[in-house]
């Protein structure tokens, strides 16, 4: 009888094993790019923000399950200006009227559920965590073998950035800066 018990539990407890296998594929941050766009009445503003560092969890047949990553909030460049204008808004950025990085060095996107859409495609959802702050975001994520994508559309209010914003303060006018950015995101692996 516990031959019989033993002998029906394996291919179980095999398959179980099997089906949790996980890949975890690293990020080349060096290889990788994280571009931000930040938009006002009168115009647009864009940079970079480096990974510090980051992967991807795969089931063994390559299906996207997970991920985590880290983002060097000290490396926010501006890429649209120049000279004096570059370095006033990035000094700016880096103020606690917007990522307050002396106290706030590193942002964090840990993935707590993915969906496949179509193809290489999945509906990804995750905690961000800006200035200590965690708030959830969804975007979708094109995943191949070497590499990922994906455009990340964050409401910086929820993170408490709120210098400039329409909805929390009048007669702003042109000053109006925009309550979205986005961060266009490619990963090397």
């Amino acid at each position: 009888m516990k031959k019989q018990i033993l002998s029906a539990a394996a291919p179980v407890l095999i398959f179980t094993t099997l089906s949790f296998t996980t890949i975890k594929k690293t990020v080349d941050v060096e290889a990788s790019n994280v571009e931000w766009t930040g938009k006002k009445i009168t115009g647009s503003h864009t940079g970079n923000i480096d990974l510090k560092e980051g992967f991807l969890s795969l089931t063994e047949e390559g299906k996207l399950i997970g991920g985590e990553f880290v983002m060097d909030m000290n490396s926010i460049v501006v890429t649209d200006l120049s000279g004096e204008y570059k370095t006033k808004l990035e000094n700016h950025l880096n103020s606690d009227d917007f990522f307050g990085v002396a106290n706030y060095s590193t942002s964090k996107l840990v993935i707590t559920d993915v969906a496949p859409k179509s193809g290489n495609t999945y509906a990804v959802t995750g905690d961000l965590t800006i200035k200590g702050k965690t708030e959830p975001v969804t975007f979708d994520m094109v995943v191949e073998e070497n590499s990922a994508s994906a455009k990340v559309v964050i409401d910086r209010t929820k993170y408490g950035i709120r210098y400039g914003s329409g909805s929390f303060f009048d007669n702003l006018g042109d000053n109006t800066i925009h309550n979205n950015f986005t961060l266009d995101v490619s990963l090397k692996f």
